[in-house]
């Protein structure tokens, strides 16, 4: 995936192509799981605003009517823990993608896509 002057020298390359094939050109692109090509839209404008220097640092999403994300759950009366979709966008989430629970010593909850290491916050 291109960044910073190559993303942006790419998009002005492109100039009269469609989005989907900037896109595309610029490596924002995965794998389903039937094996066609999923668009990653977010994660190229936000690379596209990075380069161009505007910095969108965690905490600062916006969720559904332009309101920032708390980055907070709520468990329902029904005993389940919701995140919504305006989180699982800025995570490029599509149905179907799966992740493992893991649970900490002091009741926090940790979802690890399947097949990937945990990351740590450290540094």
């Amino acid at each position: 995936m291109l960044t910073g002057e190559e993303l942006l020298a790419k998009v002005k390359e492109m100039g009269g192509a469609s989005k989907s094939e900037v896109v595309k050109a610029c490596g924002y692109v995965s794998q389903k799981k039937d094996g066609s090509d999923r668009l990653n839209f977010t994660a190229f404008y936000e690379a596209l605003l990075e380069a161009k220097g505007v910095g969108i640092g965690s905490g600062g999403g916006v969720g559904k009517g332009g309101r920032k994300l708390s980055y907070k759950a709520v468990v329902q009366g029904n005993g389940n823990l919701l995140v919504g979709k305006a989180y699982t966008a800025l995570l490029n989430l599509v149905p179907g993608d799966e992740f493992e629970i893991k649970l900490s010593k002091k009741k926090g909850v940790t979802l690890v896509p399947k097949g990937e290491e945990e990351e740590t916050d450290e540094g």
